[in-house]
């Protein structure tokens, strides 16, 4: 069977609605936090490879930060994979100096999206594909929706309190200085303008179809629990997304961005975070480093498949 999904453009208020390709066979796995301007990341990516020619990839976000590598890492995997996944994370969204990719903001996360299109990448802007290998039917949700500093440390009521008690822990996340919101007065500003698009986008889906929804930070704050430095989950997440798992019947959700890579249950849905890492990282892992996880049928340990 193949689903027919709504989507919805950015800047537009309907698009046309169009099929969805649905899967046949072979395994749903995710990564995410390649991070391939490590040499020793990037031997990891040339590695990868599916294990069946049906295999479909969730790349949950932070490939690189140059638009270079960017395309570099998702040609390649594009190529080896029936199908590949891919959210922005916040190192995608960077300006770095040194990239001769300039754009800010939105006009650069246009720009990438464009560059997935070109190599076959679905991206969150795409109709959704529906998954029907192991584990499906399930509507495999990409999603761009960003942070608010809602994760705030007990006894910071504002934005301002809780980013002055992180600076004074001396935490601050890299995004304040290259991840500009342009044209949004604020990166909350833009955050909030995903959320209400992209709530809207998932509203529409089959009320009868589970789904995956994935995307590169928490979609819950529960997981930046152990974080070693906890101020950093101002950089991690929204509040506004928590009933989304349960309201739109995540199978599982698929995130990144912390480097703690485990599975959880909460609130009777499973969270599984994928990420590879820094090399200084997964060195002190068991196993091996940057294998995809499984995701359907939802594992029962969190290590890789």
């Amino acid at each position: 069977m193949t689903y027919e999904i709504r989507t919805f453009a950015p800047g537009a208020e309907h698009a046309t609605a169009a099929p969805a390709p649905a899967s046949r066979g072979g395994r749903l796995v995710a990564v995410s936090d390649l991070h391939v301007r490590y040499e020793e990341n990037r031997d990891i990516v040339e590695r990868l490879t599916p294990e069946s020619d049906d295999d479909w990839l969730l790349v949950a976000g932070d490939v690189g930060e140059n638009a270079e590598d960017i395309r570099w890492a998702l040609t390649l995997l594009s190529g080896r994979f029936a199908k590949v996944v891919w959210v922005p994370g916040n190192h995608e969204l960077w300006t770095p100096a040194k990239d001769p990719v300039q754009l800010r903001g939105v006009a650069r996360y246009e720009y990438l999206v464009a560059m997935c299109r070109e190599l076959g990448v679905v991206t969150p802007e795409d109709p959704y594909p529906v998954w029907e290998g192991a584990g499906g039917p399930a509507v495999i949700a990409p999603l761009f929706v960003l942070y608010d500093y809602s994760f705030r440390m007990p006894g910071a009521g504002s934005k301002e309190e809780a980013l002055e008690i992180a600076e004074k822990a001396g935490i601050v996340c890299t995004d304040e200085y290259f991840l500009h919101p342009d044209p949004y007065p604020s990166r909350e500003a833009w955050c909030r303008a995903r959320v209400a698009q992209t709530e809207e986008r998932l509203a529409a889906l089959p009320a009868d179809l589970p789904t995956v929804l994935v995307n590169h930070w928490p979609l819950v704050r529960e997981p930046t629990r152990p974080l070693w430095y906890p101020e950093f989950a101002l950089w991690c997440g929204t509040e506004a997304t928590a009933h989304w798992p349960r309201r739109f019947r995540a199978a599982t959700v698929v995130y990144g961005h912390l480097h703690i890579p485990r599975l959880i249950h909460w609130e009777g849905v499973p969270h599984q975070e994928v990420s590879l890492g820094y090399p200084r990282e997964w060195r002190r892992r068991s196993g091996s480093p940057g294998r995809p996880v499984q995701i359907l049928p939802v594992a029962t340990t969190g290590v890789p498949a």
